[in-house]
């Protein structure tokens, strides 16, 4: 099956942890939220590691630099080296120094990531359009106090046709309270007074992948994040495996009206799937099969579920509902072919409490 094609999640006999050399991991929504561990992130990427898996941080978020990601985590209990972490705004400063002169300057709008980040290309990062010779604008996170002033600062130099960069365009961020604007809502704004274009290097971009390469080395990599637009979709670009994990952005609903190259390999709870294998997903009479579920899509429409217990009777309530997601996930790619499923699963998912 091509990646193109999938219209089902993939089964693995292997845990996850021993059937890839590297978990390629996303920060927010997967290992913490808001700057608090995620439920089983800790213990789960201590096993991994402690059973040879490499793990490498790969995050959108151009705030932070990677010292103080790395520190970050070690005080949630997940012992880190800067090297192992990856941003959107190394991929940037990258896509920017092979652009302009070395020793360039760059207006900068975000957060101290974005400056380590140009500093470690050669790059000059400056605050104000008004700089004699500056050659590019690029833009990350901020953080939710980045002043309205500093969108027209870019604005000003963007107008001017000086080049515009973008360290990505994550409409949101998850946080402790919920769903915030992301650097993409930033980038709209620019978009809206300016009229242009940025060149993006972060995920699902192939400027992310190819950095994350570079630093990691990874061989059999495993993406592994919540987004299906950046994530997923960076997995899909690289060729590269993935798995979805319900612990961020993305929900049930979603995921089951994935088009193609937003359809994960494998999907889990949270990142204890790291260190499990995956059930398989088979037909099985009108439908498909997992666990005790059995999913279909009616000619009415209706993704429906049902549940068979060990004698093959119908039975109620006994499955895991994982596996019931993951048994309508095919029916609902399947139905939608190259397309998006338009099948309401609402009765589905409410059966399933997802």
């Amino acid at each position: 099956m091509t990646r193109q094609s999938r219209t089902s999640p993939a089964a693995s006999e292997q845990s996850l942890h021993q059937a890839y050399d590297t978990a390629l991991l996303d920060l927010d929504g997967v290992v913490y939220a808001g700057g608090e561990a995620i439920a089983y992130a800790v213990e789960s990427l201590a096993a991994a590691r402690a059973d040879g898996m490499h793990l490498a941080y790969v995050t959108n978020n151009a705030l932070r630099t990677p010292d103080a990601v790395a520190e970050h985590l070690g005080e949630l209990g997940i012992p880190t080296e800067a090297a192992e972490v990856i941003t959107s705004a190394q991929a940037v400063a990258r896509l920017i120094a092979e652009q302009v002169e070395p020793g360039a300057k760059v207006l900068v709008i975000g957060g101290e990531g974005l400056r380590v980040a140009l500093r470690e290309r050669g790059l000059v990062p400056v605050d104000s359009a008004e700089e004699e010779g500056l050659a590019a604008v690029v833009q990350g996170y901020g953080g939710p106090d980045l002043p309205w002033g500093r969108f027209a600062e870019a604005s000003y130099a963007i107008n001017r046709g000086v080049s515009w960069f973008a360290s990505n365009t994550d409409l949101t961020i998850p946080g402790t309270r919920g769903i915030g604007p992301g650097n993409g809502a930033a980038v709209e704004v620019v978009r809206i007074a300016t009229g242009a274009e940025p060149q993006v290097a972060g995920k699902p971009l192939p400027p992310m992948h190819r950095e994350t390469v570079l630093r990691t080395g990874a061989k059999r990599p495993l993406v592994v994040g919540d987004r299906l637009d950046t994530d997923i979709e960076g997995a899909f670009n690289g060729e590269v495996d993935s798995l979805l994990v319900l612990t961020g952005v993305t929900d049930a609903e979603q995921l089951l009206r994935a088009e193609p190259r937003h359809r994960p390999t494998y999907v889990d709870r949270d990142l204890r799937g790291l260190l499990a294998g995956q059930p398989e997903v088979e037909p099985f009479a009108e439908g498909f099969r997992c666990g005790g579920w059995t999913a279909v899509a009616t000619n009415g429409g209706v993704l429906e579920l049902r549940e068979y217990g060990e004698n093959g009777a119908e039975a109620e309530g006994t499955g895991d509902p994982l596996d019931g997601l993951r048994a309508l996930c095919a029916a609902a790619w399947t139905a939608a072919g190259d397309g998006v499923c338009t099948f309401d699963a609402a009765k589905a998912l409410a059966r399933l409490g997802l």
